[in-house]
């Protein structure tokens, strides 16, 4: 463990030293303190798992990476499939800085008005830049669209791997994955708000069906083997995985779009423990 902690702040000034700003900088760009930063790096304090997952986004890396030293590693969350990227990549970390603000700008632009409510102009004005840049990047709104779901995905994609690769007990794992997909306000609500508009927009669209299909796999996948490991573990009933799997990620997204929907009764809490009383009734063990 502490050979892997050591690794893990190595990378991370791996990230620093390739960061065009300082330290400090850094440290407020990802919304730390800078105190707890260089004590974090020098083994006295742990990082958090909120914190490497900024860590991850601000150093144009993955969660697995920092902590694995591969973004392909084998761990506890299934890796997202690697599919063409829609629009210009980056040429350079001055490109990548740009290519990455505006995909946030957009990604949280969709999240709040709708993706037929943002107008490329719109982007181009939270960025501080003009249209002919936006267009440089992403040709068109498809491709802002296509790649705000390939960054959704990345995100929950780090923020699992850092919530849960420490977790060895499967059903305490599962709960955890459980948590993560609530539509809580703030991130997990914006994500909620991209996928509902890739469900729709998927469903006209056969070029963003497969990138959703690829998407949704990644979470299916992580599931079925969480659920898998918990009957090793003989924590978790015999019923098959992948049965169990189907059931509990239908209800997710059923009552996540009810939430959303704000239908009387279907509240962030309701969700949650509907969710547990099932986990607790059709997959532990009794």
């Amino acid at each position: 463990m502490q050979d892997t902690m050591s690794a893990l702040r190595q990378r991370v000034r791996d990230v620093l030293r390739e960061y065009p700003g300082s330290q400090r900088a850094f440290a407020e760009r990802i919304g730390l303190d800078p105190t707890k930063l260089s004590k974090s790096l020098t083994g006295t304090r742990r990082f958090t798992p909120a914190e490497l997952a900024r860590i991850a986004e601000a150093g144009g890396v993955t969660v697995n990476w920092l902590i694995n030293g591969s973004d392909q590693a084998e761990t506890v969350v299934a890796v997202p499939q690697h599919t063409a990227r829609s629009g210009r990549a980056p040429a350079d970390r001055r490109e990548a800085g740009r290519y990455q603000q505006i995909l946030d700008a957009a990604w949280k632009l969709i999240a709040e008005r709708g993706y037929h409510s943002v107008r490329v102009a719109d982007v181009a004005e939270a960025c501080g830049t003009s249209a002919a840049t936006i267009h440089y990047y992403f040709p068109g709104r498809n491709d802002l669209l296509t790649e705000t779901l390939r960054y959704s995905v990345r995100l929950a994609f780090d923020r699992q791997v850092a919530e849960l690769h420490g977790i060895e007990d499967a059903h305490e794992r599962l709960l955890r994955l459980v948590e993560l997909q609530l539509p809580t306000p703030g991130l997990l609500r914006l994500e909620w708000s991209i996928w509902l508009q890739v469900w729709t927009e998927s469903a006209l669209n056969p070029d963003l069906q497969v990138l959703h299909s690829d998407s949704y796999t990644r979470w299916h996948d992580t599931i079925a083997r969480t659920i898998r490991e918990g009957q090793q573990q003989g924590v978790f009933t015999d019923t098959d995985a992948e049965e169990l799997t189907v059931t509990l990620t239908a209800l997710i997204d059923g009552l996540g779009i009810q939430v959303l929907a704000g239908r009387p009764g279907r509240s962030v809490e309701r969700m949650r423990q509907v969710l547990r009383d099932f986990v607790e009734r059709e997959i532990v063990r009794r």
